[in-house]
């Protein structure tokens, strides 16, 4: 069952003790030089915490949702970027619950080492978007293989993962009943595959996020790689996907107090006039309203890994987690750069860079209109809009 922050008061210090070694002009240096934050993977990957979800069996802590949750929203709320490797968290709940035993005994205890990285998760196409059940991308059985062919875009952290978690289409949409239907899930190993038929071209984006396009031509896996049953594969990834929602609504969560810690210390000193501009109320209301819709957001997150946790269906309380927290961490953002002023734009506060980190998050992994459709389609049970 969920918990409360207090639960994990010790988990917390302890991330907020590792990001200390991590502070801005790090991430700074990274920006600059469009750099993977390797040393800080590494830290992250030694303390145990990006094996928090793996089982103890396979080495890793055995920890539910919420302590991953916990963890990932302290790196947002020390100033640190949690998107750099919270994948390897997300991605682990379709390994965990559709994988074969031979798979989780193969490479879960290699990702908890951190012999193997697990950050690459390849479902988005150019032509497809979030239109999962249109992806082009092909995996044809031949003998004990799957031959991959096609295209994926927006798969961060390719160039520094061993695996991925790659969604292709088994069976041609025209002999399916349901576009959906025909997908499946395999684990592909990226080193091999860079030497036989796998390309990854570098995304230059707004922020440093280490995103990249990447193409298969003719790549061969292995049949024993294929996770879960051929053709069920776009379920097992929407069942991982509230995961993937509630775990990036912690981050925001992390990012908006972030923002309001770093604006309310600035406007207490900043002083204007002989007096603290904080003393002004179209300073202070802004931050407070910004704190109140944290604070609604943080609320829904708890209560959608409440619901995953004791295995209830949390599609729309995971998906308005997202969107509630994606608005908080912007609206503070905003109102941050606002009592900043022009030294919101400067490097040197950070705060232009956490501004465009956590702006992704109005846009991915999926837009807050999806996400209004969603909600106006399975819960207000609205026509379909597309």
């Amino acid at each position: 069952m969920a918990q409360d922050d207090s639960s994990y008061a010790d988990i917390r210090a302890s991330v907020r003790k590792l990001c200390e070694q991590f502070p801005g002009e790090y991430w700074r240096k990274l920006d600059r030089e469009a750099a993977y934050p390797q040393a800080f993977i590494d830290a992250l990957t030694e303390s145990g915490f990006l094996a928090a979800l793996i089982p103890e069996d396979f080495g890793g802590a055995g920890l539910p949702l919420s302590a991953a949750a916990a963890i990932l929203e302290e790196i947002q709320h020390a100033g640190c970027n949690g998107a750099t490797c919270h994948a390897q968290m997300y991605i682990m709940g379709t390994v965990l619950r559709h994988g074969s035993p031979e798979q989780k005994a193969t490479y879960l205890p290699q990702i908890a080492s951190g012999q193997l990285r697990l950050q690459a998760f390849g479902v988005t196409e150019p032509t497809s978007g979030t239109d999962t059940g249109s992806l082009r991308t092909t995996a044809v059985r031949d003998g004990d293989e799957y031959v991959i062919n096609g295209q994926k875009i927006w798969t961060s952290r390719a160039e520094y993962s061993d695996l991925m978690l790659l969604l292709a289409r088994t069976t041609p949409k025209d002999q399916v009943v349901k576009r959906t239907d025909g997908l499946s899930v395999f684990i592909l190993d990226m080193r091999a595959a860079r030497q036989a038929g796998l390309t990854i071209r570098p995304i230059r984006t707004m922020m440093n996020h280490s995103t990249t396009e990447v193409f298969f031509d003719n790549v061969r896996i292995p049949a024993k790689n294929l996770v879960g049953e051929e053709g069920k594969g776009f379920r097992y990834i929407l069942s991982g996907m509230n995961a993937e929602r509630l775990l990036i609504a912690a981050e925001c969560v992390g990012d908006a107090k972030w923002f309001l810690d770093k604006a309310t210390a600035y406007a207490k000193d900043r002083v204007l006039f002989g007096r603290p501009i904080g003393q002004n109320q179209g300073v202070q209301f802004p931050l407070a309203r910004a704190y109140a819709n944290m604070r609604a957001a943080e609320l829904m997150v708890r209560e959608g890994i409440r619901l995953y946790e004791t295995g209830a269906n949390c599609g729309a309380e995971a998906n308005m987690a997202k969107m509630l927290a994606a608005d908080a961490s912007f609206e503070a953002a905003n109102a941050c750069v606002q009592t900043f002023g022009g030294f919101g734009f400067a490097e040197e506060y950070d705060v232009e860079r956490k501004f465009r980190e956590t702006r992704l998050y109005q846009v991915a992994p999926i837009s807050t209109n999806l996400i209004l459709s969603y909600i106006s389609e399975h819960v207000l049970q609205l026509p379909r809009s597309f």
